[in-house]
């Protein structure tokens, strides 16, 4: 099946590319076209005008401001992947972003296009879900930040305003302490899209104890879900302690049945693999040097 017709504008400034979002109600942007080319070939999405912003060169990039790593939302995947800014000081989505599509797929794809899709099941979006990354969009002259739990609402619903433009997103560096970080998920091969997922990041003092716990699951539900772990701070969050606070936190987890697994499963997978990574977390924290 082909595309249904539409027009084409390759906008040089980001300036422009909102003016050419703002002239048409159904405008979409373009920027690697992993998710939407094949959306419009079936036609799932008929936009009239596609707003191609890969050639912007202020929303291309990663750069330290401050006490955040801003990463702009046309830079792509594998660009990302490869960052030492990434790995050294967001070390969780250096671990999310192996697991995002296939080499080919991340060349192209870009960081902003996989958080604007709002898929549930998407790795970057967990990732900024646990850390609390703010989403920033541009919206004519305007900007607007959303977190994360208020930006998703539903599988590839999210609160983007009509014709804004996402321009970055901000993650926190990692805290001062022992840091460790767990990313696993599971799926029916490597790279497609997962039934569950976990992301921990966990911080401890030089005492061994836990100063802060972070876990998020993705891909169980309509959004990805930061959910409560505090019960580990003050501990030295052994298995023991991992395993009931998991139970806990993930007890009236919501969780969707569709053709590829079950709510029933899906939950059962979470608590196994958010165990999994707050325990990887855990050992690669304890030994570490801040």
């Amino acid at each position: 099946m082909k595309p249904a017709p539409f027009s084409y504008v390759r906008p040089s400034s980001l300036d422009e590319a909102c003016a050419a979002l703002a002239s048409e109600e159904d405008a979409r942007v373009l920027a690697g076209g992993q998710t939407l080319m094949p959306m419009l070939a079936m036609r799932l999405s008929r936009p009239t005008l596609l707003v191609d912003i890969t050639r912007i060169a202020e929303l291309i990039g990663i750069e330290e401001q401050g006490s955040s790593i801003v990463v702009r939302a046309a830079t792509v995947q594998a660009y990302a992947l490869r960052s030492e800014l990434i790995a050294r000081e967001v070390p969780l989505l250096a671990k999310a972003l192996p697991n995002v599509g296939h080499p080919p797929t991340r060349n192209r794809g870009t960081v902003g296009g996989s958080v604007a899709h709002g898929d549930p099941s998407a790795e970057i979006s967990l990732a900024a879900t646990v850390l609390e990354a703010g989403i920033v969009f541009r919206d004519g002259e305007d900007e607007t930040s959303f977190l994360p739990e208020e930006f998703f609402i539903g599988p590839t619903v999210t609160m983007a305003p009509m014709g804004g433009c996402l321009t970055r997103i901000v993650f926190p560096k990692k805290p001062s302490g022992r840091v460790g970080t767990g990313f696993h998920e599971v799926a029916s091969r490597r790279s497609d899209y997962a039934f569950a997922s976990a992301a921990a990041q966990l911080v401890f003092d030089e005492d061994g104890t836990c100063s802060e716990a972070r876990l998020g699951i993705g891909s169980v539900g309509d959004v990805p879900v930061k959910v409560d772990v505090d019960g580990l701070v003050g501990g030295a969050a052994d298995d023991a302690a991992i395993r009931d606070v998991v139970a806990e936190a993930l007890r009236d987890l919501e969780a969707v049945d569709d053709l590829h697994a079950t709510a029933s499963y899906r939950r059962r997978a979470a608590a196994a693999l958010a165990e999994r990574a707050l325990r990887e977390a855990r050992d690669e924290a304890l030994e570490s040097r801040p």
